[in-house]
């Protein structure tokens, strides 16, 4: 359906026509000679924002990620990351295939966090026969769920304790900082580099930015055009990404309100329940609890109604609240959901797996 509420992702929106407008009248020039005058200023802008020395404007997360592992972390040495991070579980296996990294992962508590004490087990003794640690990755927002800058100092506290270098995977972190009501420096702070995207909740057409120190940034500048990420009147994008900053960090808090709209209403719909955990920021998570029918089966008949969510797991489907949601849409969302439960007339319906709020 050409009018489909789409909850799948917040990569899915649009720009404001103010965006445009920014992008419309970029001034430009070549950003592999370093002359966009756009690409710099949103470099020195970002770098400020997350208080680091400098950054670097990439064309998309998954690439900035990968700069930042193998920038941190040579041939045949390893990095520590969590097991159902995006690095880990969703970005190709990058790092090892590309950069010859081994990636040993660590359990994701529910919230995101790695516990502590998992992180030392993990920390390869000095020895021939293994490989170096070198790093220790973490990613903030996590699937919904925010880290808080407690928990960030004791990760970084801990990583130095160990001479390990720390990359944080902020591809939301505005969403965790709007969530943990503080400043996204705080949620910087200590890491060695931190990328994020603009192309989610920021509403941006394209572009991601690593932000570290100057001279991991010139490092890092190689490897982007080692894996063709150097690009010439980027500008165009730059401006979006630099009205972003300016126009859409604080509106995040809208998104955050409508999910959570969407997870009260949802909860209300027999044979659905809510991971209240993961409900923090602009994610809903929820399990459909009718026997016989998949999480993908549900999603289909949702899209066939107008509602466009995602499945992630047997029984579990996420729905992201975005730029251009309303809270009339996410009651109509929720409605949808109801009626396709009445017509799907399951045979039982549990709420085994409904969690406490």
């Amino acid at each position: 359906m050409n009018n489909a509420i789409d909850l799948r992702s917040d990569t899915v929106t649009l720009p404001p026509a103010e965006m445009r407008k920014a992008m419309h009248e970029a001034e430009l020039g070549d950003d592999v000679y370093g002359e966009d005058p756009t690409v710099n200023r949103l470099q020195e802008v970002a770098a400020e924002r997350l208080g680091k020395e400098a950054a670097l404007f990439v064309p998309t997360g998954t690439m900035g990620n990968l700069i930042s592992v193998i920038t941190h972390v040579g041939r045949g040495e390893e990095a520590l990351l969590g097991w159902e991070s995006h690095i880990f579980v969703h970005e190709r296996g990058n790092a090892a295939t590309l950069g010859s990294v081994f990636l040993k992962p660590i359990p994701n508590q529910p919230d995101g966090t790695l516990k502590l004490e998992d992180i030392e087990l993990a920390i390869s003794p000095v020895d021939d026969h293994m490989a170096k640690t070198r790093l220790v990755c973490l990613e903030n927002a996590f699937n919904g769920s925010v880290l808080s800058p407690e928990y960030t100092k004791q990760f970084v506290a801990l990583a130095k304790k160990h001479n390990l270098s720390t990359h944080l995977d902020g591809a939301r972190i505005f969403n965790s900082a709007i969530a943990n009501n503080c400043g996204v420096q705080e949620l910087a702070e200590g890491m060695d580099s931190v990328q994020f995207c603009f192309s989610k909740g920021l509403s941006a057409p394209a572009g991601s930015m690593i932000a570290a120190s100057k001279e991991f940034i010139n490092q890092a500048r190689l490897w982007r055009k080692a894996l063709g990420g150097g690009m010439r009147q980027v500008g165009v994008l730059a401006a979006a990404c630099i009205y972003a900053l300016d126009n859409m960090v604080d509106r995040l808090a809208e998104d955050h309100e409508t999910a959570k709209v969407l997870a009260e209403k949802l909860s209300q719909c027999e044979g659905i329940s809510i991971n209240w955990d993961l409900q923090k920021s602009n994610m809903v998570w929820f399990n459909v609890e009718l026997e016989g029918v998949s999480a993908l089966e549900f999603t289909q008949a949702l899209d066939k109604e107008g509602l466009k969510v995602l499945d992630c797991g047997p029984k579990v489907i996420r729905a992201v609240t975005h730029y251009g949601i309303t809270k009339d849409d996410v009651e109509l969302a929720a409605q949808i959901v109801n009626n396709v439960l009445k017509t799907l007339k399951p045979a039982t319906s549990t709420k085994s797996l409904q969690t406490t709020k």
